[in-house]
């Protein structure tokens, strides 16, 4: 458990929380216990899903800025990689995700959001990306995973401008799966969750490493990714309890191996 970020587990699911107050600060010292908490969860076959949460008030208002200001080329150079791994190393996590997004997820803190599978925001949450404000661009994963989420001309106008966007509109183009009302948003999560939490986790796995790598690929090797973890799964005791449970027209009880 680290000073600003622990992992808190109940029923398979774990939650990756935020905890640096006020607004969540992503500094250096938050990032590393971030990759800390997504190797812990990946590495955990007890957890099943994850949830990333910044509590009541807020997600993560942005990157520490007082932090940055001062620093120059060769600093930042170094500092943006290990930004950058710690978010992809929840993005990896091989296991479905949801953020839960109250009050505010602006810079670093969308750009956490977008390493999940799903994002549920509340009513009054505001997203965006707003670096160009400062001089600056995305420099989390916001220019390449947010076009692939909502396509590059939407993705651009949010990146151009840096403009606020409001739960509504994040809704409308993509951006959030799901907007309930501010106090119901972690469980909300959790139960969009919960469906996985007894689900086949290899097969789970499967599907989303199938899908984020095809993203990256041509068609043709896509569904060679495909194929060969669709053929993988024969392997395993889940699949011979889901085609069994089919057969017998039972209910299958998934024990991830």
């Amino acid at each position: 458990m680290g000073e600003f970020v622990r992992v808190e587990v109940a029923d398979a699911i774990a939650t990756i929380r935020l905890d640096r107050p006020k607004m969540n600060a992503l500094n250096a010292q938050v990032q590393e216990e971030i990759a800390a908490a997504a190797a812990e969860v990946s590495q955990d076959a007890a957890v099943r899903a994850v949830i990333l949460y910044g509590g009541e008030r807020v997600f993560a208002a942005g990157a520490d800025i007082k932090e940055m200001e001062q620093l120059g080329y060769p600093q930042m150079a170094e500092r943006s990689a290990r930004l950058q791994a710690a978010f992809s190393a929840v993005a990896d996590i091989p296991k479905p995700v949801v953020a839960a997004v109250t009050g505010y997820a602006l810079g670093g803190g969308l750009e956490l959001a977008l390493c999940a599978d799903f994002r549920v925001l509340g009513e009054s949450a505001k997203v965006g990306q707003p670096e160009i404000l400062l001089g600056v661009i995305p420099g989390a994963g916001g220019t390449q995973r947010l076009p692939r989420l909502i396509g590059p001309a939407r993705a651009k106008d949010l990146i151009f401008t840096g403009r606020h966007v409001a739960a509504a509109e994040a809704l409308a183009i993509g951006l959030a799966d799901a907007v309930v009302p501010d106090e119901e948003v972690y469980q909300a999560a959790r139960d969009m969750v919960a469906r996985y939490a007894t689900g086949p986790a290899l097969a789970l796995r499967a599907a989303k490493q199938a899908v984020n790598m095809g993203l990256e690929v041509d068609l043709a090797t896509g569904l060679e990714i495909e194929r060969l973890q669709f053929a993988a799964l024969f392997a395993t005791e889940d699949q011979k309890t889901g085609m069994r449970s089919f057969v017998e027209r039972s209910e299958a009880a998934f024990e991830g191996r």
